[in-house]
């Protein structure tokens, strides 16, 4: 999963080069930047965190800024996160319909707290279930059933191609996340692919 997270990355971060010739090219033939051939698209995100429902809006047509929402299930921290993302996209080279976007934004979440992966107050019990119990100084280990509220801050970078003549765009992205739960802090690196019906 690392390896594939790093080269995800990587292509994405050699987007931008790509961008800025295209842009420059538009520029100097007189042209504009295209648009992302679509205004709202409904879909599948599937990551390495988390997979579940995303919605992207574009706000107004020809400027390339959207509003990204992702409703996602933390499969291996038995939650649910919200992730609201402002995004730009911008064409590719002289791809119709290819798009390299970035952006910001915040999510919050709800976790199940011996299932999220924290610091040495958790200690885990072998390989069976990724189960984790909290230390306690008193009574030794047990399991900690609250269900516990997580903030943080989330970053994306992404490419995106609207297929010709179908009503699907395909995405792939990086989205790297900081997460306060509990009183711990975490960064984590997220990888994702997606599948858009778009109207």
């Amino acid at each position: 999963m690392k390896r594939l997270q790093f080269t995800v990355l990587l292509i994405l971060l050699s987007l931008p080069a790509l961008v800025a010739q295209a842009q420059s090219k538009k520029k100097s033939s007189g042209g504009s930047s295209s648009s992302s051939g679509y205004n709202t698209g409904i879909g599948l995100r599937g990551g390495g965190w988390s997979s579940g429902l995303t919605i992207k809006h574009f706000l107004s047509s020809g400027k390339g800024v959207a509003i990204e929402g992702l409703l996602t299930t933390e499969y291996r921290a038995h939650g649910a996160r919200l992730t609201v993302l402002g995004e730009k996209h911008l064409g590719v080279a002289d791809v119709k319909g290819l798009q390299f976007y970035y952006g910001a934004g915040f999510h919050a979440g709800a976790y199940q707290g011996r299932y999220y992966f924290a610091d040495d107050r958790y200690y885990y019990n072998g390989r069976n279930g990724d189960v984790y119990f909290v230390k306690n100084n008193k009574n030794g280990y047990y399991y900690d059933e609250t269900t516990y509220l997580a903030i943080g801050a989330d970053l994306i970078l992404g490419l995106e191609y609207k297929l010709q003549d179908l009503p699907f765009v395909v995405g792939v992205d990086y989205k790297p996340f900081f997460e306060v739960f509990h009183g711990y802090t975490g960064f984590y690196h997220d990888a994702a692919v997606s599948l858009r019906f778009t109207f």
